[in-house]
């Protein structure tokens, strides 16, 4: 199994935009047949260093990674509006 990580720093992390990209991130479950779990928090402390949201996702394996990543509706719909949305990424993947 693989864990995939990202935090998402926002342009504008008001509660509404924080909330919005939540939604589009979970919109994932049933949408994207590759992901085992999903979970997205919104953090809540607000520190200088800290990102706006985490993105969680449990997938089979690193071929299941890689579809994931070329999957159409994580494209299409998710990766577009995120990209809309974020200052600043960054990600980790690794092996349960």
């Amino acid at each position: 199994m693989i864990k995939h990580i990202v935090c998402f720093k926002l342009k504008d992390n008001s509660v509404e935009n924080c909330e919005k990209a939540k939604e589009v991130l979970l919109s994932m479950k049933g949408n994207v047949p590759l992901i085992r779990d999903i979970a997205v928090g919104i953090d809540f402390l607000h520190s200088e260093r800290s990102y706006d949201l985490i993105l969680e996702v449990i997938l089979d394996d690193a071929k299941a990674l890689e579809d994931y990543q070329n999957d159409p509706y994580h494209c299409s719909v998710v990766k577009t509006h995120m990209h809309a949305v974020r200052e600043s990424s960054v990600a980790i993947d690794y092996i349960l």
